[in-house]
C-alpha cells in the first residue's frame, strides 16, 4: 500500500474483475449439529522470488463452517519447506485457540480435540517428535508453543492429502477446476446460479 506499482493495480483489477463476474458469491452457513473447531494450514517455502520469503495461510472452521482465513508472507526467509510450514502450524494453532476462547466466552465448550490438518508429513513428524534438536533450532519458540498444545491434547494435527488441502488456494497458484472444488468445499455458493 505505501509503495503501489504497476504489478500491484493489475492484481486489484484482476480482483475487481472477478467480483463483478461474481455477484451472488456467498459462503453458506449450515447447521451441522456440532461445533468442532478444525483447520487447514498449508505454506509456501520461498515462493516470493524477489525476496524469496514463504507465504502462510489457513482456512478455520466452527461447526463445519468457515469462519476465518488469513494468507499472509512471512516475516523472515525460511531454511526449509518444513521450516515455512511450522510458522505456518503455529500461526494457525493461534487461531483455533481463539476460535475456542470465543466460543468459551460464549457459553459454549468444543467437546472434541481441535483439529488442524497439515500436509508437510515432516512438520508433522517435528511436531510429535521435537526432539530433532538440529533440524528445528532455528524454529524453537513456535516448536515449543506447539509441543505443549500437543502434549496437553488441546490440538491434533492431522495429515491430509495435498490433494484434499484446502489452504493451498491461500499459498499456491492452483488451476480453475481445483480453485473452484476449493470453493465448493470452503461452502461458497451462487445464489444466481441456475439449480
Amino acid at each position: 500500500m505505501h509503495s503501489p506499482s504497476v504489478d500491484h493495480m493489475a492484481a486489484v483489477m484482476h480482483i475487481l474483475a472477478y467480483l463483478k463476474f461474481a455477484p451472488g458469491k456467498g459462503v453458506l452457513y449450515q447447521k451441522h449439529g456440532h461445533l468442532n473447531v478444525e483447520g487447514f494450514t498449508d505454506a509456501d517455502w520461498a515462493g516470493n522470488v524477489s525476496d524469496r520469503r514463504s507465504t502462510s495461510g489457513y482456512f478455520t472452521f466452527v461447526g463445519g463452517n468457515l469462519v476465518t482465513w488469513r494468507s499472509k508472507k512471512q516475516k523472515v526467509v525460511s531454511r526449509s519447506s518444513a521450516e515455512a510450514e511450522y510458522r505456518g502450524m503455529a500461526h494457525g494453532i493461534c487461531e483455533i485457540l481463539w476460535l475456542r476462547k470465543l466460543l468459551e466466552g460464549l457459553g459454549f465448550k468444543p467437546k472434541e480435540i481441535m483439529r488442524l490438518y497439515c500436509d508437510n508429513q515432516s512438520t508433522r513428524d517435528i511436531a510429535d517428535n521435537p526432539v530433532q534438536y538440529d533440524r528445528t533450532k532455528h524454529v524453537e519458540v513456535d516448536r515449543h508453543f506447539i509441543k505443549e498444545k500437543l502434549e496437553r491434547k488441546i490440538v491434533s494435527i492431522p495429515f491430509v492429502k495435498s490433494e484434499e488441502q484446502l489452504a493451498d488456494v491461500l499459498t499456491h497458484a492452483v488451476c480453475s477446476r481445483k480453485f473452484e472444488d476449493s470453493l465448493v468445499k470452503l461452502g461458497m455458493c451462487d445464489i444466481y446460479a441456475p439449480t
